[in-house]
């Protein structure tokens, strides 16, 4: 005896409404991660950056380690940190982590 198995005749309907649906609801979830969080980040990336690069001789900064000096000398890549009278050390760029107002260095 063989056995018949039943197969729906019914036609899918809504297939192509769940797709454009879904579409929307990634679309919006994409939206919402790039306005919270994609743009700020990159916001922060270009502040940095032209921080970095307005840096100059005589501004005093504090880098990521912590170390709070006055640049020297810069280079390409490295700058020359005055932490105090005679010591002097040479730090990357991407380092800094943020500058501060002149005279800070003498106020400590």
């Amino acid at each position: 005896m063989t056995e018949a198995w039943a197969q729906s005749s019914q036609p899918t309907i809504g297939t192509d409404v769940d797709f454009w649906l879904t579409l929307i609801i990634f679309s919006a979830f994409f939206l919402i991660y790039y306005v919270l969080v994609i743009r700020p980040r990159l916001s922060r990336h270009k502040e940095r950056f032209k921080m970095i690069a307005s840096l100059g001789k005589g501004d005093e900064i504090i880098t990521n380690g912590g170390l709070l000096g006055k640049v020297i000398q810069m280079g390409d890549s490295f700058l020359l940190l005055e932490l105090a009278d005679g010591i002097e050390i040479k730090v990357e760029k991407n380092a800094v982590s943020r500058t501060v107002p002149k005279g800070t260095i003498k106020g400590l």
